[in-house]
């Protein structure tokens, strides 16, 4: 009896430690700033798909570190990774990551990081959003006045943006600059901060004056000092369009920003992405681009009423 008793336990340990599961297929998101809006709209989109795949995604937040963004993307590759997802660090400033990935044979796709090097595909990119935001803000100053640049420089995003608009700024020589670069994390403080210094030699009644932020945050960090010194006559502008933004839009705190559909972005990129493995060395790199949407106090009603979840 006692035999049987050790060969039933034999056996039920024998088909315990059989063949292990095949764990999903991973996908490696590396992002520059995880928790904001923007970013975290691109995520939940690229996480929809993945699940949809059957695979699992996993975040890590560079917080704005060129350095963390490599040395998470070469963890991704030694992780056996089947794609990775930079999120707006420039392809310029990621090469031992993209090394260790093509050393791998896994591809990396971007968001807002541009096309170049062993990128296979991007989307949201910086330039062509930020373009209908930068013409108002023109006609809204008619050619003449004083702006605030809230800049970023170690995003490709926001490097477009800034190039874009001192592109146009250069058929408006009676439109003065003055141009500060804030930081990952500190974006809210920073842009507070640099208002208040503006603010102090930009009087009210002057001339034309706006605020310029190459994404919403900055902004509305700005707009914090604006509202704590009781100005009304300095015109706000923002891209992206996250919740905050629009909800300063509709009360009247911010003129305007350029509405990114990152959730689909994200989505996209990632339905795209067993295309990419599939085709192998045989892929063409691509952009395949969301069109962004202008809103303003004029229209913030009716693209609320059509995008609902963009306030969520």
């Amino acid at each position: 009896m006692r035999n049987l008793v050790v060969s039933a336990a034999a056996a039920m340990a024998a088909l315990s430690v059989g063949p292990a599961l095949a764990e999903p297929p991973l996908v490696g998101i590396v992002s520059i700033a995880a928790t904001e809006a923007n970013n975290a709209r691109y995520i939940s989109g690229a996480q929809a798909a993945a699940k949809e795949a059957g695979w699992t995604v996993s975040v890590v937040d560079a917080a704005g570190s060129a350095d963390q963004a490599n040395a998470s993307i070469e963890n991704f590759a030694q992780r056996g990774a089947v794609a990775i997802v930079d999120m707006v660090f420039p392809f310029s400033s990621i090469g031992a990551g993209l090394a260790a990935a093509k050393s791998a044979n896994i591809p990396v796709v971007t968001w807002g990081g541009g096309l170049g090097s062993s990128v296979a595909a991007t989307n949201g990119s910086g330039g062509p959003m930020v373009v209908p935001v930068d013409d108002l803000m023109i006609k809204t100053m008619n050619g003449k006045g004083s702006v605030l640049e809230l800049t970023y420089h170690t995003g490709e995003v926001c490097r477009n943006r800034e190039v874009e608009l001192d592109k146009t700024l250069k058929d408006y020589p009676d439109i003065k600059v003055t141009k500060n670069e804030v930081r990952i994390p500190g974006y809210f403080e920073d842009g507070a901060q640099y208002a208040n210094a503006w603010l102090a030699s930009h009087p009210s009644g002057k001339e034309n004056l706006a605020i310029w932020g190459c994404w919403d945050d900055p902004s509305i960090g700005a707009i914090g000092s604006l509202r704590s010194q009781g100005r009304t006559d300095v015109k706000v502008y923002g891209v992206n369009g996250n919740a905050q933004a629009l909800e300063n839009i509709k009360k009247g705190f911010m003129t305007a920003t350029a509405w990114q559909d990152s959730y689909t972005e994200g989505y996209n990129m990632t339905k795209l992405l067993p295309e990419i493995i599939k085709a192998g060395s045989n892929w063409q790199p691509k952009a395949i681009e969301v069109p962004a949407i202008l809103v303003t106090k004029e229209n913030i009603d009716k693209f609320l009423a059509d995008h609902p979840d963009a306030v969520k």
